[in-house]
């Protein structure tokens, strides 16, 4: 037999065997809130860089329920929910393990000339008693569905505030954004815009936006862990009894030193032990 025939075939079963001893590519289906997707983006990048055989599948965001129903549904294998689990998808299953906390930020469009926010201003704003920024823009806050954990978060933080909300929402032309990216690209690209986002997008995304601190405090990790500033996103890891190995391989990093590090860079504040406890 000719010696460079025997090599290629010795070289062609040596790559076959070796192929044998490689894992094949594994999927890992993955949805949830807009902000928590935007948390995962960098901790699915330093994962896959050292597991290679591993593909995360992470499409459009779904939303906090649309992705516990679609995890429900086996159409994912781990959902990152910005709101907690509704007793009735626990009762179907679903396996909530809350992770941390983000600042909901009150965000501008960025050309609107204010770099902090009274909560009676907030609450002028929103119930339309104040109606043009100081350059004589018009204010056009951006809100949200009434069920969203923003709408509700706003909501909290002062029946004034309650208030001002179902007067914004009453008025004809308000501006509604379903979901996280919605309202933050609604926002970027709206004159006057007023609204809010997590922390974690507008870090991670870069999201040409300004920043307003909130009766002083600006919205950081560091100001939740003080309980200095009142909008905490919440972030939890939902799987079910159906999340196949490499998913839970996948949390277990998540949950590790060097994933809670990555999530703080993001600007979470991670409250959950090392450990998943589910």
């Amino acid at each position: 037999m000719n010696k460079n025939v025997l090599a290629t075939i010795v070289l062609l079963a040596t790559s076959a065997v070796l192929a044998g001893l490689c894992p094949a590519d594994v999927a890992v289906r993955i949805n949830g809130s807009g902000s928590a997707l935007d948390m995962m983006k960098p901790l699915i990048q330093a994962y896959t860089k050292k597991n290679r055989n591993v593909r995360m599948e992470m499409g459009k965001p779904l939303g906090s329920s649309g992705s516990v129903k679609a995890l429900l549904a086996g159409a994912l294998d781990i959902a990152v929910s910005g709101s907690p689990v509704s007793a009735e998808d626990i009762a179907r299953g679903a396996r909530p393990m809350e992770y941390g906390i983000t600042p909901l930020a009150i965000v501008t469009e960025r050309n609107v000339p204010k770099s902090h926010i009274t909560m009676r201003e907030l609450e002028d704003i929103y119930a339309g008693r104040t109606t043009v920024w100081a350059n004589g823009e018009k204010i056009r806050p951006v809100l949200r569905p009434e069920q969203d954990i923003n709408t509700r978060l706003l909501r909290g933080l002062s029946e004034g505030m309650n208030k001002a909300i179902d007067e914004a929402r009453s008025r004809p032309g308000a501006i509604v954004a379903i979901t996280d990216f919605d309202a933050y690209t609604t926002i970027v690209r709206t004159p006057g815009a007023i609204g809010e986002s997590g922390l974690t997008s507008i870090m991670v995304e870069k999201l040409p936006l300004n920043v307003l601190a909130l009766n002083g405090v600006k919205p950081t990790p560091a100001a939740l862990a003080s309980r200095t500033y009142p909008l905490a996103k919440p972030i939890i890891f939902v799987v079910s009894p159906g999340t196949p190995p490499a998913a839970l391989k996948f949390i277990r990093f998540v949950f590790s030193p060097q994933g809670r590090a990555i999530a703080g860079k993001a600007g979470v504040l991670v409250t959950a032990g090392p450990e998943p406890d589910r």
